[in-house]
């Protein structure tokens, strides 16, 4: 059955979505042609989700300026899947009024940075600050969810698990505790 909306289903999707993504610290976001999204910190500016990436911050894979993407957001309380849309990316010049106040929102979001005091001086160097914008109604909303889990296989990584304990460490913490 196709849901018609109304004005009043608009307003409140937009309601969600703003709301969704102020709240939550992370949201994933897959390039239009990628097969899988990446996880990266946000901050609501404006309107629109705004990202810093490349350099030394999050990388920011496939999403360019002119593209599109798809945003889903997280519940802030379940950490479940709340909502997702479509966006429109866009690529906000150094030193433009836009980008000075995209910097402002994510400095206050942005984490043990090593250069607190001139991280906005270090992204006009060496970052790109992205703007996505709702770009059509949520294809995903509470109740309407698709059924398929979105997992993915791991990205490929150099990490690997711990090797089992030396055969000998166990006699050597034993020895410890009855000193």
């Amino acid at each position: 059955m196709e849901r018609t909306t109304t004005a009043a289903d608009d307003f409140l999707d937009r309601a969600l979505l703003e709301e969704a993504a102020k709240k939550s610290g992370l949201l994933w976001v897959r390039a239009a042609g990628q097969p899988h999204g990446r996880a990266l910190w946000h901050a609501w500016h404006d309107g629109a989700v705004v990202v810093v990436g490349d350099g030394g911050e999050q990388p920011l894979h496939g999403l360019t300026a002119g593209s599109t993407a798809t945003v889903t957001v997280r519940s802030k309380d379940k950490g479940g899947r709340l909502t997702g849309w479509p966006a429109s990316v866009t690529e906000l010049a150094p030193g433009s009024e836009a980008w000075l106040g995209a910097v402002e929102e994510l400095k206050g979001k942005r984490l043990n940075a090593p250069d607190t005091d001139t991280v906005g001086d270090r992204w006009a160097r060496e970052c790109r600050v992205l703007r996505l914008a709702p770009a059509g109604p949520l294809g995903e909303r509470p109740g309407t969810m698709p059924d398929d889990a979105h997992s993915a296989v791991p990205m490929p990584t150099p990490a690997t698990t711990r090797r089992p304990i030396p055969a000998g460490l166990p006699k050597l913490l034993l020895k410890r505790r009855r000193r």
